[in-house]
């Protein structure tokens, strides 16, 4: 179900760039570029972090949607699927983060 959801999504964020940005949110971001995206999701992280410390569990929920909705229109904006992040997440199932970790350090894919 949630992979349902995932697709459906992305479908909608890529017809959505070709849509007018007067009558799309989501066109009017592409259209603004990468730093107004990437602006929407530090202040959707900074949100999302706060209804964590206040506790209530809707706003967590709530805050936790937008984020990720608009982490899902950056992989849609940069041109990576969602399925590719749930394939990263499954490759790394049962590895402890310790050696996650290390095998980017060794890999190159980590940047201090």
């Amino acid at each position: 179900m949630s992979n349902d959801i995932l697709d459906r999504l992305a479908r909608t964020l890529e017809a959505r760039k070709q849509a007018d940005p007067q009558s799309s949110y989501v066109a009017k971001l592409y259209h603004k570029g990468l730093d107004a995206i990437l602006k929407k999701i530090a202040e959707e992280a900074a949100e999302t972090i706060m209804a964590a410390k206040d506790g209530v569990r809707e706003k967590i929920i709530y805050e936790t949607a937008d984020l990720w909705f608009h982490s899902l229109v950056l992989l849609a904006q940069q041109g990576i699927r969602p399925d590719e992040i749930l394939d990263e997440l499954a490759r790394r199932e049962g590895l402890s983060g310790i050696a996650e970790k290390a095998s980017r350090a060794t890999s190159g894919k980590e940047q201090a």
